[in-house]
């Protein structure tokens, strides 16, 4: 009998061999009647810096006798292996006329376009950008101070904003689907261990080849993928969605859209808003980079045994208040780089990646203050805004060559001056300046980040480090709207339009934006047979 065991905990450097002698111990079963031993959870709890230690989930296997004779005796940490949840995908009864398009290939776009065309449904799918690797060599390009290709960035192209992250999988959507996007991801490259460990990552640099893999697996499936291809309009009819037109002229037939556009594609959200498509604001967050030693953070969570190879590079997680507004950490990457994510001229955009190794020098993560739309006005794109006019001050204070305007901690907390950098070497390419980075942010940003960083220091010892850079701007943490969607899923005024992800505003990561991609395909199954059926 398969059987599941919880709260298991050893020294984070024990061997896990040890784990059927903790479940022997907790079954009162000889340990050699306990088999087929496996991790299916695995977390860190360093809240007791000399007695770190490693909590599992397992499941195993006894004979029937053994479970009989221990039923009415087992702890509270022992029961059945739960079953692995199905997801129903009803079939519809209508032959599918035309192809679904899915547009973008960020998390989104390709787990719909994975489900559709794995379920034996024709789909195309259209990505503005390159294929990964082209992207990559156009990024890099970029980023060693040539020219912003504004379709080919950290933005735009194949794998989405995500490819060039952490690639952090933690989500807190509790969906079944969540466990099948971990089991493709890993089919298709990504390293087992994102399975079993509670704070899962995959790296920039694994992420690239499982984009790729991803890709030849819709294509073996019978879709067709299309690079450089941009929504321009769509066609309608009779409230319909009927064609996607592309690059301004061609289009494409279709029964229906997904609609999986990544948060900078603001020219198609102003697209869309012209065609009547209903968008509001929604509150999103702003604010900066900040950099410190990753051995200053590992020390902080892990004391003596930071370094340990078991432990990796340590993370950290932290909220607070400033005033009535929510200030807190975002994206933290260890062992990570801070990056230039603009995708349009006349713009400076930070975020934080981190290779599959997380083995830099520096961990830095954002930290922003929320903004609501009331802060700004009652106009749809009023928080589209506001990112702009940031993200252009941060490009003229950086010098206008898309260098980022950078401060140390020190600094900024004293309202001094921006001196040079010092033991803390920013990482953001092609360059970072000392600046007064107060200049491109409004009052309520730098105070509300200053006052955070006093609040996180009482919480993480050395998170105030005098010589810790803080790097401008971070404006891109969420869609500042959303592409409002009925109960079907569908565009609130038009009917077949399906926007998922967090470029419509209904997702928070790689994770939650590949199960709303997977959960529109499901839509469009439901009401079609397969066209390859």
């Amino acid at each position: 009998m398969r059987l599941f065991a919880t709260n298991l905990n050893m020294p984070f450097n024990a061997d896990e061999s040890a784990l059927n002698l903790l479940i022997s111990a907790d079954t009162r079963l000889p340990a050699d009647r306990i088999s087929n031993v496996r991790i299916v959870r695995r977390s860190c709890d360093a809240r007791n810096k000399n007695d770190i230690r490693f909590i599992y989930s397992a499941t195993f296997d006894i004979s029937d006798k053994d479970a009989r004779r221990i039923a009415s005796d087992l702890p509270k940490n022992i029961g059945r292996a739960p079953e692995k949840p199905e997801i129903a995908r009803e079939m519809g009864s209508i032959p599918q006329p035309s192809p679904v398009v899915v547009v973008g290939a960020g998390p989104a776009g390709l787990f719909a376009a994975h489900t559709l065309a794995t379920h034996g449904y024709s789909v195309i799918l259209i990505e503005r950008g390159k294929p990964v690797d082209e992207r990559r060599t156009d990024v890099d390009v970029f980023w060693n101070g040539g020219v912003l290709n504004t379709e080919s960035n950290v933005m735009f192209g194949e794998g989405g904003a995500g490819t060039f992250s952490d690639g952090k999988l933690t989500t807190r959507i509790k969906d079944a689907r969540a466990e099948l996007v971990v089991d493709t991801l890993v089919k298709n490259g990504a390293p087992e261990a994102i399975a079993v460990d509670a704070k899962p990552h995959v790296g920039t640099d694994v992420l690239t080849a499982v984009v790729r893999n991803m890709r030849s697996s819709i294509i073996e499936a019978g879709g067709d993928v299309r690079f450089n291809t941009c929504m321009t309009g769509l066609k309608t009819a009779d409230g319909r969605v009927t064609g996607v037109i592309v690059n301004g002229g061609k289009a494409i037939e279709c029964c229906a859209v997904v609609l999986a556009l990544g948060q900078a594609a603001r020219d198609t959200y102003r697209m869309l808003y012209s065609m009547g498509i209903e968008i509001v604001a929604k509150p999103f967050a702003v604010g900066v980079r900040i950099e410190h030693p990753q051995g200053l953070i590992d020390r902080s969570q892990y004391g003596k045994f930071a370094g340990h190879p078991r432990l990796g590079a340590a993370e950290y997680r932290l909220a607070g208040k400033t005033g009535k507004r929510g200030v807190y950490t975002f994206c933290m990457c260890p062992g990570g780089f801070v990056v230039a994510s603009s995708s349009n001229a006349n713009e400076v955009v930070t975020n934080g990646m981190s290779y599959s190794a997380r083995d830099g020098k520096n961990a830095n993560s954002a930290i922003i203050v929320q903004v609501n739309p009331s802060d700004l006005g009652s106009e749809p794109f009023c928080g589209l805004q506001f990112q702009e006019k940031l993200e252009r001050a941060a490009f003229r204070l950086g010098g206008g060559d898309f260098s980022a305007p950078a401060m140390r901690v020190v600094d900024f907390l004293k309202n001094d001056a921006p001196h040079p950098f010092t033991s803390v070497v920013p990482t953001y390419r092609p360059a970072a300046v000392p600046r007064d980075i107060r200049k491109c942010l409004p009052p309520v940003i730098h105070k509300g980040i200053a006052n955070g960083i006093t609040a996180f220091a009482g919480q993480l010892r050395g998170f105030d480090m005098p010589e810790a850079v803080l790097t401008a701007v971070e404006s891109r943490t969420s869609a500042p709207v959303r592409i409002v969607r009925n109960e079907r899923g569908e565009a609130s005024r038009l009917c077949g339009l399906y926007p998922v992800g967090e470029g419509a505003g209904y997702a928070g990561g790689i994770v939650s934006a590949a199960v709303d991609g997977m959960r529109a395909a499901e839509r469009i199954i439901s009401q079609y047979k397969p066209s390859n059926g």
